[in-house]
Formats: structure tokens, C-alpha cells, sequence
């Protein structure tokens, strides 16, 4: 009896996953000679450029000191390492023999040329909002102006059986609302334009969502925040802890410039994001992407500067005698004042610490980072750096100036553990 009823459940476990690997199939599309590849005109060009920087291709397909697009980027997740694939012209081991309907398929489908399925790293699950006229534009960009460059994508380190790539189809299906982006009628041309950017090409939401067990972006949180390479990556919703609530032209101003005023630099993952990335699209792109999350937030776009939260940390700056009280105070004074003291008025290039995104985040994390290894030329705003105070402060002196700004400054709830949080960010960085 026992053994007829095994034989049952084996036979059903071999139909159903018969049938799931019939629903999983996708065909493989031929390859495309280069003599047969479609030429181009210089404004598709460009625009693709436009488009590749504003998705940051670039920044995802180019391993540290590697070529342009060429792949091996590290991505790591909780289920293992995968390497960003080879993405330039060469036939090889790129994509120069795929045909922009290959490659509208990955971009929309998360099927790759030779009908496997992709790995959700690559978000797919964005860009298949994107419409086919943009999809062709990044095609044209990369197989004219993007140069071929034959190098082997590493292998990923997902375990057996995670790394079987027909369980995508699975996961897509629970996950990936699949299809073109859609607007609201209810909403501004300009607001639309917002959204189709923020949800499609620039994924905001990858790393700004935060992801169930299965990695996949929790659509009741959106926009909520998430922890990525370390860094806190802030929530775009009224949950922002930011004593000045961000507003549609805070948005575009740190979009356009890579600082706010009255909240922080565009720093770690997010200064590529900026600089090499969004900060590419035009003015009327950006003011589109400030209105869409600005009215996720919904916060007027009222005057920072008569926030009670600004006028008190400017009163709290202003040096007086008592200002060296305590070991916190006393190196704020010495090593970050003369750069972080505003009287008035919070000056554009001078950040109020007190009511900076950093200080006020649920974690040090990304204060420590900046106090650390500083703000280098191509983060925060153009021709303004920090030094690094890495081979200058030790971990407990640092743990006292973020205790300062967070209890004195800020006055919100103490971090816990600072000395020994900064202890760990210094050496899983030490030497990058």
C-alpha cells in the first residue's frame, strides 16, 4: 500500500513539474549576423546614451576597474553572488549577436536570447515597463557606441538547486506584473512622466523597497527603505525620518545638483546614481521625477527655512563656552564645525548636521560611512569635498561625534552599539 501510494505521489511530482517546465519554456531566437544589424540614427543614439546612464547600465555591468559594460559586477544577495553579464557588442561572450527583438525580450521578459531565464538582479521587473521605442534606444546605443569587449561572464555562486534558472518562471509568476507602463488619467502629464521613469528606467524602487525572503520587492512597502552595500537606503515616503519633510522641488534639486540643503549628498551607492546616472536626463525628466515623489510624500512645498526643526538647530550650533563639554562636542568642534557651522541660514554646501538624513536615520550607518571616507569629486555637489577621517579618528572618537549629533543635536533616541557598529564599517571597507 505504502508503496503504490510513493509511486502515485513520484508520478504526480514528475507531471507537475512536466507541466511547469512546459509552462517555462521560452524558444531561443536566432542570432543576428553583425552585417544584419540595424543601423541607426545619431538622435535613437543618443537618446539611448541618455537612457543606459539614466538606468545606470554601466554602473551594474562594469566590474571595479573593468571596461565599459563588459560585465562581472558583483551583486550579492542572500542566496549567493551573481555577476553582471557582459553586455557590449562582442559576439561572443556579449550580446553582439542578439537582435533588438532579443533583446526587448530581456528587457521586458526576463528571458534572455537563448530562451533562459534571467535572474531577478537584473530588474526586469521594472524595465518591463519601459516602452519598445526607449527599449530600441538602449539597443542602438550599445551595439554603435558601446566598444566590444570578449571576456567571460564568472559564474554565479547560488547554490544547487537555487541556481536552476526554469524556477524564475515561478518567481515571475508570483512576483512581475508584467507590461507596458500605463498612466493615470486622474494625474498631470508631468506626473506621469514621473512615474514612468521612477518605476521603469530608474528603478528607484530596487533599492529603495525593501524585499521579502524571496527577494522580491514587498509592493505594500513601496518606496520604505532597504539596506544595500552596507548603506541605508532611505525611504521616499513620508516615513522619511528628515526633520524637513522632502518635497517635489527638494527632489529635483538633489537629483540635479547631488545635495539637498536641508537633508544630505548623494554618497555611496547613490552618488553613480546621480552623477553618472540621472543627472543625465533633462531638466523637464528631473522636475518629472520630483513631482512623482513628492507627492508620494505628499509634504506642501512650503519654505525649509521656517521649519522650527532649522531654527533650532541653527540656535543649538552657534558656538558658546559650554561648547566643548563633553569629548563628542569637542571633536565636532575641531574636526567638523568650521565646515558645518551656519549662522543664519543653512548655506547650500555647508549641511546642518543636526537635520541631515544621515542623523536622523533608524541606523549610523550612513553617517558613519561619510565620517569615515569623506565625500570624494564625484559625489555630493560639484567641487565640494570632505576629507576622510578613517586614519584620523578611532572608532570611539567617531562613535562620539555621531552619539553628539544624533543625542544633542538631532535629539532623537540614541543608536546603540555605535563604537562597535563603526568598528565593523571600517573593516569591511578597510582598504576600498
Amino acid at each position: 500500500m505504502l508503496k503504490s501510494a510513493l509511486a502515485v505521489a513520484a508520478i504526480a511530482a514528475v507531471l507537475v513539474f512536466g507541466a511547469f517546465a512546459i509552462y517555462a519554456y521560452r524558444s531561443p531566437i536566432a542570432p543576428l549576423s553583425a552585417a544584419a544589424h540595424p543601423k541607426f540614427s545619431p538622435e535613437v543614439i543618443e537618446k539611448g546614451r541618455i537612457l543606459a546612464s539614466a538606468g545606470y547600465c554601466a554602473t551594474c555591468h562594469t566590474e571595479q576597474g573593468g571596461k565599459p559594460y563588459a560585465g562581472n559586477y558583483p551583486l550579492n544577495t542572500g542566496f549567493g553572488t551573481i555577476y553582471a553579464s557582459n553586455i557590449t557588442p562582442d559576439p561572443e561572450t556579449g550580446i553582439g549577436d542578439w537582435s533588438p527583438e532579443a533583446f526587448r525580450r530581456a528587457m521586458h521578459d526576463g528571458i534572455s536570447r537563448d530562451g533562459s531565464h534571467l535572474f531577478p538582479a537584473f530588474p526586469f521587473d521594472h524595465f518591463t515597463l519601459m516602452s519598445d521605442e526607449d527599449v530600441d534606444a538602449i539597443y542602438a546605443y550599445l551595439m554603435s557606441e558601446v566598444k566590444p569587449v570578449k571576456l567571460a561572464t564568472k559564474s554565479n555562486t547560488i547554490p544547487f538547486p537555487l541556481n536552476m534558472r526554469i524556477w524564475q518562471a515561478g518567481w515571475q509568476l508570483l512576483f512581475v506584473d508584467f507590461g507596458r507602463f500605463k498612466p493615470n488619467p486622474q494625474k498631470s502629464e508631468q506626473w506621469n512622466r514621473g512615474a514612468y521613469l521612477v518605476e521603469g528606467i530608474t528603478h528607484c524602487g530596487a533599492c529603495h523597497t525593501p524585499r521579502n525572503i524571496l527577494g522580491a520587492e514587498k509592493k505594500s512597502r513601496e518606496f520604505a527603505g532597504a539596506s544595500i552595500d552596507e548603506w541605508i537606503a532611505p525611504a521616499l515616503t513620508a516615513a522619511n525620518p528628515s526633520a524637513v519633510p522632502w518635497t517635489a522641488s527638494e527632489f529635483t534639486r538633489y537629483l540635479q545638483t547631488g545635495a539637498g540643503v536641508y537633508h544630505g549628498i548623494a554618497a555611496g551607492p547613490m552618488a553613480p546614481v546621480v552623477h553618472a546616472g540621472i543627472g543625465e536626463l533633462p531638466e523637464s525628466d528631473l522636475v518629472a521625477i520630483g513631482t512623482y515623489l513628492g507627492d508620494i510624500v505628499g509634504a506642501p512645498d512650503t519654505n525649509p527655512a521656517d521649519n522650527p526643526l532649522v531654527i533650532a538647530s541653527l540656535k543649538a550650533g552657534k558656538p558658546d563656552p559650554a561648547y566643548r563639554k563633553d569629548l563628542g562636542e569637542r571633536l565636532y568642534a575641531t574636526a567638523c564645525a568650521a565646515c558645518h557651522y551656519n549662522s543664519k541660514e543653512v548655506m547650500e554646501g555647508r549641511p546642518d548636521l543636526a537635520i541631515n538624513s544621515a542623523t536622523r536615520l533608524d541606523k549610523p550607518d550612513n553617517l558613519i560611512h561619510v565620517i569615515l571616507d569623506g565625500v570624494s569629486s564625484d559625489e555630493g555637489s560639484k567641487g565640494i569635498v570632505m576629507p576622510a577621517f578613517r586614519h584620523a579618528l578611532s572608532n570611539e572618537q567617531i562613535a562620539a561625534i555621531a552619539a553628539y549629533l544624533r543625542d544633542k543635536r538631532a535629539e532623537l533616541k540614541p543608536w546603540p552599539d555605535l563604537t562597535e557598529r563603526v568598528a565593523s564599517i571600517r573593516d569591511e571597507h578597510a582598504g576600498k
